[in-house]
């Protein structure tokens, strides 16, 4: 058989869906950007000054590479959790719920043991923050390892009965009450993240980069990877050869509920320093395109996260330099969220077709 995917003429694919086919994402990114030109021109805007200033605005100065460094650690963390699971071919949808859940129990911990040294304090708020999102992150692995149940719909859902908990979490229960604001009362000084001498990053920068080399470990060199690749190739392979499969969802899905929720704790430790309503600006469903912009790969997730984080700092200098409306940014986000999802789709749908 060609190695190649053929089509009837009547269906066959134009020159940029054929780019997408060949499943890149890199130049997914070339095209949404390029579409994105036109659509800057088409405003009235210099495509080359957006680009220029959108450059210059994420990579210009320490403060916005600080900036998108800050961004870019819970993007890299939920994005090396979904890399285990959608290597699994588990699709936990759920991330941002699990950073929720992630961040109120880390605020939970914080506020009830206000007086604990940070030597006991900070690993707390981490194991808090990651048992919130694992927790959160079972409900779905055990309807899916148990009773059949899709997690993709049962994770997605969860997202907004967690949104929801924690909205409803900051405007009574644990609402400050000197703020007319729905948020949490700041959190105790030994709860706040230390920051990185020189520079305004805080040590959960240093958390996540050690894990992108942990999770390629052990997703190449443990027997857990092994199970991991095993299962996402072919579950009945994986039963086949004693896998326990119900167990591994379990496990994956714990572990990748876990990083979210460790996120979540991130964002609340050393960002904004106590809980807020809208403690995430959409992290968890970003990272699902950071992962596969990664290749499924946590090294790829690593520059993927950066660059991701790099593009939200752009758009917002386009709009500041060059006065493009805010909505044309997000228009742009939006393109190379779409193209990257499509050159996944059509990379599946391609070896489909070749094998």
């Amino acid at each position: 058989m060609s190695d190649r995917a053929t089509f009837p003429s009547a269906h066959r694919p134009s020159p940029a869906m054929s780019v997408l086919l060949k499943g890149s994402p890199v130049l997914a990114v070339i095209l949404a950007l390029l579409l994105g030109a036109l659509i800057i021109a088409a405003v009235g805007v210099s495509p080359l000054a957006a680009y220029q200033s959108m450059i210059k605005g994420a990579f210009g100065s320490p403060r916005a590479l600080t900036q998108a460094g800050l961004r870019a650690v819970p993007l890299l963390l939920i994005s090396l959790g979904l890399t285990l699971a959608f290597r699994s071919r588990i699709w936990n949808i759920g991330a941002e719920g699990q950073l929720y859940m992630g961040a109120w129990v880390a605020t939970l911990f914080a506020l009830s043991f206000p007086n604990l040294p940070p030597a006991l304090m900070l690993p707390g708020l981490l194991l808090a923050g990651f048992a919130g999102g694992a927790l959160w992150g079972l409900v779905p692995a055990l309807l899916r390892a148990y009773l059949g149940a899709n997690e993709i719909v049962t994770s997605l859902l969860l997202n907004y009965v967690a949104i929801f908990w924690v909205s409803y979490q900051v405007r009574l229960p644990m609402k400050d009450p000197t703020s007319f604001l729905p948020q949490s009362a700041v959190l105790p000084a030994p709860a706040s993240l230390p920051v990185l001498p020189g520079t305004r990053l805080h040590i959960g920068v240093i958390l996540a980069l050690l894990l992108v080399p942990l999770i390629a470990f052990i997703l190449w060199k443990t027997p857990l990877g092994y199970r991991l690749r095993v299962v996402g190739s072919n579950p009945d392979a994986a039963r086949f050869a004693g896998i326990d499969v119900p167990r591994h969802i379990i496990i994956v899905m714990v572990i990748s509920g876990g990083l979210a929720g460790a996120a979540g704790m991130i964002e609340v430790a050393g960002v904004h320093h106590r809980l807020i309503q809208d403690i995430s600006p959409g992290y968890g469903f970003t990272a699902i395109v950071v992962a596969l912009l990664g290749q499924l790969n946590p090294f790829g997730a690593l520059l993927a996260s950066y660059f991701f984080a790099s593009l939200v700092i752009g758009a917002d200098s386009m709009q500041r330099v060059v006065g493009l409306p805010v909505a044309l940014t997000e228009v742009i986000q939006a393109l190379v969220v779409l193209f990257v999802l499509a050159s996944e789709a059509f990379r599946r749908h391609r070896s489909r077709v070749v094998g």
